[in-house]
C-alpha cells in the first residue's frame, strides 16, 4: 500500500526545501531520494524505527553532515550560511543531560543562546537580557530563573534547553527526541507548548520522536522515515499499524493458513 507525499500547499515559498537527498555514513546508505518541503508555521513530526535515518536527516538539514547527492535549502540559503544565523534553534537528544558537576542556573543556560562570536566578550546589554527573559517566559519557567539546572525535573530541563534555543530568536526549531525521560504530565505540557509556538508565534518545528501516539496527537503533519520517506501527510491520515507494516514491506507471517493435520480414522485403514 503506497502513500503519496502531500505537503501542505500555499503561495509562500517553503522555509525548508530538500530535493533528491542521499546521505551515506560510514559507507552505509542511510537516506535516499528524500524530497521534502516545510512551510512556515508547520509542526512536522518525524517517526520511524531505530536506524531509519531520523537524526541523520536533522543533522544534514543543520549542515553538520554533508549529502552525497541532492540539495538542502533553508530560507533559500545553504545550511550553515551566515544568512541563517539566529534563525535556527537546535535541541539535541543529550541537550538536557548536563553533567551533575556543572552548576548553572536556568537564566545562565538560556543566556548562552544569545552568545555568538561577535558578542562573547562584550557586556550583556538590555536587548539580550530581554530576549532571555522572554524565552524563559515562553516556556513557562518564570520564577525559576535562578534555580540550578541540576534541581529541575526532566520536563523542566527540556523547557530550559528549548528556551535557550528560543533566546537566539529562532524561527525554525529542530528537536531530536525531546520527550525521552519525561513523565506523562511533562510530556503533554511540552507538546502543548510547542503547538502554541506554531499557532501563536509562527514558529516552524520539526521534531523527531519514537513516541508515535504523542506525535500523532500533536503534530500537524507526520513523516514516516525508513531510508526514504514512506508516508508524508496530515497526522489524521497516518496509517494504522497494519497499513504501516505494508508501507514498510512487512508481511503478516500469519496470513498463510496453516495446513490442517487430519488424524487417521481408526475405523478405516486408509489415511486422509
Amino acid at each position: 500500500m503506497e502513500y503519496s507525499r502531500v505537503g501542505q500547499s500555499g503561495l509562500q515559498k517553503p522555509i525548508l526545501e530538500i530535493d533528491n537527498l542521499t546521505v551515506i555514513r560510514s559507507g552505509k546508505l542511510v537516506l535516499r531520494d528524500i524530497n521534502l518541503n516545510v512551510q512556515r508555521g508547520e509542526f512536522v513530526g518525524i517517526v520511524g524505527p531505530n536506524g531509519s535515518g531520523k537524526s541523520t536527516l536533522l543533522l544534514t538539514i543543520l549542515g553538520v553532515l554533508k549529502a552525497q547527492e541532492g540539495d538542502v535549502k533553508i530560507y533559500d540559503s545553504e545550511p550553515m550560511s551566515r544568512n541563517l544565523y539566529g534563525k535556527i534553534g537546535w535541541v539535541s537528544q543529550a541537550a538536557s543531560n548536563l553533567p551533575k558537576e556543572v552548576r548553572i542556573t536556568i537564566r545562565e543556560l538560556v543566556h548562552l543562546g544569545t552568545v555568538n562570536a561577535k558578542n562573547m566578550f562584550s557586556i550583556t546589554n538590555n536587548t539580550r537580557r530581554k530576549r532571555v527573559k522572554e524565552a524563559i517566559k515562553m516556556v513557562g519557567l518564570e520564577g525559576l530563573e535562578n534555580v540550578d539546572i541540576a534541581r529541575l525535573s526532566g520536563g523542566q530541563r527540556q523547557r530550559a534547553v528549548i528556551a535557550r534555543a528560543l533566546a537566539t530568536e529562532a524561527e525554525f526549531i529542530l528537536l531530536d527526541e525531546p520527550l525521552v525521560g519525561m513523565d506523562r504530565d511533562s510530556r503533554n505540557s511540552l507538546l502543548k507548548l510547542l503547538d502554541q509556538f506554531c499557532h501563536d508565534s509562527g514558529k516552524t518545528i520539526i521534531m523527531v520522536s519514537h513516541d508515535l501516539s504523542a506525535i500523532r496527537q500533536t503534530a500537524h503533519r507526520m513523516i514516516f522515515l525508513e531510508e526514504t520517506i514512506r508516508f508524508d501527510g496530515p497526522s489524521a491520515d497516518f496509517p494504522d499499524l497494519e497499513s504501516l507494516a505494508l508501507v514498510r514491506g512487512i508481511t503478516n507471517v500469519h496470513d498463510m493458513k496453516p495446513q490442517t493435520k487430519i488424524l487417521p480414522n481408526i475405523d478405516k485403514k486408509e489415511e486422509i
